[in-house]
């Protein structure tokens, strides 16, 4: 009978492997990113690199150097390039690795806003604003309670989407009503009076998300 051979002990059990050293992605240098977007709008476009070449008025060999990503093109090339493309030369650049804003918001943890409506016992929870330069978004978690009253219809500039999530109410926009219940939505222009007008089932949620152009508003 063969002996069983024992467990190798800690000092003789096997070296681990070594760790894996995670690279995360590299970003896009500006040379890769046109480099990508001149390809792909080219074979988009069905066209050769003769073709596309011809179309700018540049060497196919410059054109293959800046497909792959070889070579920095001058803004006169940037712009014979999207010319050529039938594009904006802006979309020459898509890819490129720019801070973009966001907003986390934990549940529970939105900040507590005054509106119009907090002082007949509203409550506001802001879930988060982008304010970059060519939009605004607020996203408002909306409580109505027991002691919340109906408040008159406001305004404010802005494109509003209501979804309900609990209870039902009745919501005006200008001469219009709409009976809402949980899962129902309503897009309306901002600029038109609006606002809760009958309160069927408390307590009532709803999410407001509205954007706004360059003058945010707000309930």
């Amino acid at each position: 009978m063969t002996p069983m051979t024992p467990p190798p002990t800690p000092e003789e059990a096997p070296d681990p492997l070594p760790d894996r050293e995670i690279h995360a992605p590299r970003p896009p240098s500006l040379e890769e990113a046109i480099a990508h977007q001149v390809r792909h709008y080219r074979t988009t476009s069905a066209l050769s690199l003769a073709d596309l070449a011809a179309r700018c008025g540049i060497s196919k060999a410059m054109l293959s150097k800046i497909e792959n990503a070889q070579t920095s093109c001058s803004l006169t090339t940037l712009s014979r390039l999207a010319t050529g493309l039938d594009v904006p030369v802006t979309a020459l650049f898509r890819g490129v690795d720019a801070e973009r804003e966001a907003v986390y918001v934990p549940s529970g943890q939105g900040a507590r806003i005054a509106r119009r409506g907090s002082r007949v016992g509203h409550l506001y929870e802001l879930l988060g604003a982008l304010r970059g330069p060519h939009k605004r978004m607020e996203a408002v978690l909306v409580t109505l309670t027991e002691s919340s009253e109906v408040f008159p219809l406001f305004q404010h500039p802005g494109t509003e989407l209501i979804y309900l999530l609990e209870g039902a109410m009745v919501y005006g926009h200008g001469e219009a009503q709409y009976e809402m219940r949980p899962g129902d939505a309503l897009q309306l222009d901002g600029e038109g009076a609006h606002g809760p007008q009958e309160l069927l089932s408390l307590p009532i949620r709803f999410l407001s998300v509205t954007a706004y152009g360059d003058q945010p508003g707000g309930h």
